[in-house]
Formats: structure tokens, sequence, C-alpha cells
């Protein structure tokens, strides 16, 4: 087990510890709302699959924590109905429990990723209703933060206008490549995410903070150890070359240049195979290096981003009359480029063993 599933395996701890006194008061409040109701209003048998019940029936999938069901008793016994209605509350929260720990992949909200954070619903929520709020929050700090819903038949979902949803999971980013979620972002999340959760009629479990820091940090230490990128270069055998010339030769080689003066090679998905600099400013009028660069925690290795700049470095030192060469500015040797490339393969399996695919959403959201 990785210190990074451990950290998140505690974060998950605070988050039960914070279901259970949440349950506790909801009890106690579901039992003065029974009698209340029994005292007032005796035909009111109802309220006890209000709104937290009803969530909860539309949405659960497994039993229990306890593994027992609790039986309607349709009669107006009050222990009975606050037990009930006390038990429809806990399912709603251990229904958010389930969605905040087991991880949601592909989704805006990944809970290997993001620090998860139920809102339990009073009612189920319209999306068009609930959209813009929801909009107000999405950054703190430098960290993103997504909302999905789930909807009545147990899938989820981002927030769409015509959706209905039973429960909403919140996520911030744990870290990213420029730093782990910090103390005085989580705490500006929490008060902005309460204020939205007022406005939507819900409730938030908000985990320890102690245990957020210590698997942002961990997260983020992941990140620092596989924020890999590998780089060649193409020396010029003799003159420099001309960068009109020289640009020309690119693009035929296959190279986008980007609005931002980025020369990327695309890998036809919309994304980035690796990228090139000419070592010069814009306005120099020669060149005699180019720089091939691999972000290799952001290639899959499916596309073997690595082997495709390679051949697409040996290519342009073959046109334009160059060598393929280090840092150091020495020639790089087939048997040298090989065990590049096994370990490479290596830093794969690894991110593959941490389930932090290189080239995945995951991953991409964590390189950004």
């Amino acid at each position: 087990m990785t210190d990074l599933q451990t950290s998140l395996i505690a974060i998950g701890g605070a988050i039960v510890v914070g279901v259970i006194s949440y349950n506790k008061w909801q009890e106690y409040k579901a039992k003065k709302n029974v009698e209340r109701a029994f005292s007032s209003a005796p035909d009111d048998v109802l309220m006890q699959s209000g709104a937290g019940g009803h969530v909860a029936g539309q949405s659960r999938h497994e039993p229990s924590l306890d593994g027992e069901a609790v039986p309607g008793t349709g009669g107006v016994d009050t222990d009975s109905s606050a037990d009930a209605s006390a038990a429809a509350e806990a399912e709603a929260s251990e229904e958010a429990l389930r969605a905040a720990a087991a991880p949601v992949r592909d989704l805006p909200v990944d809970s290997l990723v993001d620090c998860p954070i139920p809102l339990v619903l009073e009612t189920p929520a319209h999306g068009e209703k609930i959209i813009l709020p929801l909009q107000g929050l999405r950054h703190v700090g430098n960290k993103p933060v997504h909302f999905i819903g789930q909807r009545n038949d147990g899938q989820w979902e981002p927030i769409a206008h015509r959706g209905v949803y039973t429960a909403l999971l919140a996520g911030v980013q744990l870290a990213n490549r420029g730093s782990a979620l910090n103390e005085l972002e989580y705490s500006e999340l929490v008060t902005r995410l309460r204020q939205v959760a007022d406005e939507i009629n819900a409730e938030p479990e908000v985990p320890d903070m102690t245990a957020v820091m210590t698997a942002a940090r961990s997260l983020h230490q992941f990140v620092a150890e596989y924020d890999a990128k590998l780089s060649v270069n193409v020396q010029s055998n003799g003159a420099p070359w001309a960068i009109n010339t020289l640009l020309a030769a690119l693009e035929r080689q296959g190279f986008d240049l980007r609005p931002d003066g980025r020369l990327v090679m695309p890998d036809g998905d919309g994304g980035v195979l690796f990228s090139l600099s000419t070592n010069v400013t814009l306005a120099a009028d020669t060149t005699s290096r180019l720089t091939l660069l691999l972000d290799v925690p952001c290639v899959s290795p499916q596309r073997d981003g690595f082997g495709a700049m390679i051949a697409c470095a040996k290519a342009l030192a073959a046109r334009l009359g160059g060598t393929v060469v280090d840092d150091g500015s020495q020639p790089l040797s087939e048997d040298s480029l090989a065990e590049i490339a096994r370990q490479v393969n290596a830093f794969y399996e690894d991110m593959q063993v941490a389930e932090i695919p290189a080239g995945s959403v995951r991953a991409l959201r964590l390189f950004n």
C-alpha cells in the first residue's frame, strides 16, 4: 500500500467520524420533530419519510452499516417513528459517504485527486435551480472545485440543467504541480461551500482539516516525484538555421505553431505528444539548436511519446543537417536511447500501480 493510499484511507476515517456525529445530531432532531408532529398533528404519520428518507430510498443500493433494516410501523409509536426517521437520515449520510469513498473515474469529482465533500439534500434538487449557485464556487486559490450529482437511477454526472439529483458531491483538487491544497484554501472552501449549501437547501459533511492536509501533502509529494520531462536536442552540424526556413520545415514535419508561440506535435485527439523550442527569442533570425520536450506523465504509454519524439528528432536531424544530442551536446547512441526508453516504461508502470496512469484524466489534472 502506497503512502498516498494510506493517506486517503485516513481521510476516509475522518469522514466516517463526522458522519457518525452528524447522524447522532440528526437522530435527536428527528425524534424532537416526531414528538412535535404527533402532539400537534396526529394524522401526519408520513413525516418520518420526509426529505432525508425519500432521498435515501431512491438512491440506496447497499445494506446499512449495521446490516439491519428498520421496518415501517404504520402506527403512531413515537420511539419507532423516531428510529425510522433517524435510520432514513443515516441512510442518506451513508449513501453520500459511499460516494466520497469510491473513486469516480472520468468525472469532475474523483476521490483520489479531490477532497470529496458530500452535500445531503433536504429534497431532490433540480439542476436549473442549483447550477448557478454551484458555478459561483469554481476555485479556491489555484485549486479547481467541481460538483457532481446522483440521479434517481443511482448514476453520477456533472450537474445539468435538466437533471434531478438526490445527492450532490463537491470536490476540491488536493494538489497540482504548483502546490498542495493548504489550510487557507481549505478554510475558504468550507466557508463558501456552506454559503452555497444554504442557497440550495443542503448540508455539507466537511472532512477534518488535518486529514485533508495530510492527503493533500501526500498527493503533492507524488506529483513532485513523478513530474518528469525528457528532452533531446538537434544540433546543427554547420551554419545556424534561418528561423523562417526552419519554421516551414517544422510545419512539414507536423508541428503546430500555437498562438502563444509554442511549437507542439499534436497527438491526433486534441492533445500534445511533445513540444519543440528553438532556444531563441521570437525576434531572432537564426538558431543552431532545437530542443524537443516530452511531458512524460501527460502522455499515455500507448502513444509512445518518447519513441515518437526520438523518431522526429532523427528525421529533423537528417532533413536539416544536424545531430541528435543530449543536454551536454554529446551524441545520443542507440544504446543510450534504448536505456532511456526502458526507464520511461518503468515510470509508466509505477504510475499505473499508483492508479494515476500517464495521460489519464487524473494525470492531466494533477500535472497541469
